[in-house]
């Protein structure tokens, strides 16, 4: 038998619906609204087959550059070879999600207006840069109730 190439090939997971989420799609997905520049996930619903993207853009990230009745065109970048070509996709708003990428960005921004402001009403300088996890503090264990266990291995046996 020979290894089956097609359109759908090895999607066999990436479009099944997930647990508890079977069925009927549910209404808010076409009440969302979508405008051109939103960034947006792509991840494709099995149960519509209509402006599904192809395998390639399940997982992608892209921006909205149009907007129709029932679907938004998105720009993706796709790697081909050693280069990122830019591809625009037209997809039903069924195999799209609004993207959480930014929401940690804004929030980030936010705070950091409101550092700004709080340092220009005390005159002091404002460190505004993320710093890496620093190491955790020393702690002494102490020995007093808890005695030290000797761990050695198991000889092997052979029970034949």
């Amino acid at each position: 038998m020979g290894h089956p190439a097609g359109l759908r090939a090895g999607t066999r997971y990436a479009f099944s619906r997930n647990f508890r989420e079977k069925g009927m799609i549910r209404l808010s997905t076409y009440l969302r609204q979508f405008k051109v520049g939103d960034i947006v996930d792509i991840k494709a619903n099995g149960a519509v087959q209509k402006g599904m993207p192809h395998k390639v853009y399940h997982g992608k990230t892209g921006v909205v550059y149009n907007v129709t009745k029932s679907a938004v065109g998105v720009i993706i970048y796709k790697k081909v070879k050693h280069r990122y070509i830019e591809k625009r996709v037209n997809i039903r708003i069924e195999h799209i999600t609004q993207s959480r990428s930014r929401e940690d960005f804004l929030r980030r921004v936010k705070a950091n207006a409101e550092l700004k402001k709080q340092a220009k009403v005390e005159g002091k300088p404002v460190q505004l840069k993320r710093q890496p996890l620093m190491p955790r503090e020393e702690r002494t264990v102490s020995m007093q109730d808890n005695r030290p266990e000797t761990v050695a291995p198991v000889a092997y046996e052979t029970t034949i």
